[in-house]
């Protein structure tokens, strides 16, 4: 009985979820900048500018300049961790041409690209929240030092703490999710068939591993 081919994945539902992605990142980076602004600004100029900021107008910019930030935000924090994710591909790959053949094994099976770009999106996400809680932890100190609230020392050290917590359990993550998603790419390669050099040397260095996760 002849196997039906698996249905490939949309390029359109992959552009989208790309999108997504990246304004996930990019709402938790402008939140960061406005409150960090609004410190800067002080409580009597912020109180100026709030009625601007709720307009349908500038809801709209802030959509646009969300997703514009979102991209900054989440290539500084590929950068931030490259090294680190090399070393975790060396854990499970000898060397650059098991790992592009392991990648080219997996683009012929649909099902496994599908689990693959589940894993990508998380690993987005989770790196670009590295620095949003550490943005995010640090502005919001700063609010509270420069308005007047109650319990302000309070507001100070959680903030700061909510802030550290966040951005080493956003950091947890996406190293467990990178290195299962690396783990089970070597896994499969190695029961399709003997792993051979690879003829598309630049896709190897991709910003993330192209693997499933569990």
């Amino acid at each position: 009985m002849t196997k039906m081919p698996q249905p490939e994945i949309s390029g359109a539902v992959a552009a989208t979820t790309m999108f997504v992605e990246v304004l996930v990142v990019g709402i938790g980076s402008l939140a960061a900048l406005v409150t960090f602004l609004a410190a800067l600004a002080g409580p009597e100029n912020s109180a100026h500018l709030a009625p601007i900021a709720g307009s349908s107008v500038a809801a709209g910019l802030a959509l646009a300049f969300s997703y514009a930030l979102g991209i900054l935000v989440d290539r500084g924090a590929d950068y931030l961790l490259t090294s680190r994710r090399r070393k975790i591909r060396a854990e499970h790959f000898g060397s650059n041409a098991t790992y592009g053949a392991a990648r080219q094994f997996i683009s012929s099976h649909p099902e496994l690209v599908a689990r693959a770009d589940y894993a990508r999106s998380r690993m987005r996400i989770c790196r670009g929240w590295i620095l949003n809680s550490l943005f995010l932890g640090s502005s919001l100190a700063f609010l509270f030092v420069r308005f007047d609230f109650e319990a302000r020392l309070t507001l100070i050290v959680t903030s700061v703490t909510a802030g550290a917590l966040l951005t080493l359990g956003f950091y947890v993550a996406w190293r467990n999710i990178t290195a299962t998603s690396y783990k089970k790419l070597a896994q499969q390669a190695q029961v399709a068939s003997p792993v051979l050099p690879s003829q598309h040397g630049p896709e190897i260095e991709q910003e993330t591993p192209a693997a499933p996760t569990t």
